[in-house]
């Protein structure tokens, strides 16, 4: 469900998923010269449309950079230590994303976990070792703020 999200983002900036951060960058600045709303002053019907598509393009460049294996690569030494040392104080479910929540303060999201595999987690004696073993390390993770 997510995952169509993520294709809709690379659609709309015209990448792939190996693009990297340096491309990405200069791909997102040239769609926001394109798409930005001071080009449509005095057209008050292409500048609504031009700060829709402004705000989906920003949405859509943090949301890629934030899953890039780039960045990933550079927050696994904090997301290891997370993992290993803190526990899991909270969770929930939103639109085929898992919301973990660990002891350190740290907030996860985890991609395109199949509501099945979330059922199993609620329903394990250990929530927490049934997350380390099934979760923690087969999907898409990205660190987002604490959204409570």
């Amino acid at each position: 469900m997510f995952m169509k999200k993520i294709v809709e983002y690379r659609k709309l900036l015209n990448v792939d998923k190996t693009v990297d951060l340096k491309d990405l960058k200069t791909i997102y600045r040239n769609a926001m010269k394109d798409a930005h709303p001071d080009k449509f002053q005095g057209d008050d019907e292409g500048l609504k449309a031009a700060e829709e598509n402004s705000k989906k393009i920003i949405e859509a460049y943090h949301f890629l950079v934030s899953i890039n294996p780039e960045t990933i690569k550079q927050n696994l030494p904090e997301y290891t230590e997370t993992i290993s040392t803190s526990t899991i104080t909270d969770y929930k479910f939103v639109d085929g994303r898992l919301i973990i929540n660990f002891s350190n303060g740290s907030v996860y999201e985890y991609i395109s976990v199949p509501k099945a595999t979330y059922v199993k987690m609620v329903n394990a004696d250990s929530p927490g070792r049934f997350a380390k073993r099934h979760i923690l390390n087969a999907f898409t993770w990205r660190k987002t703020i604490n959204q409570d």
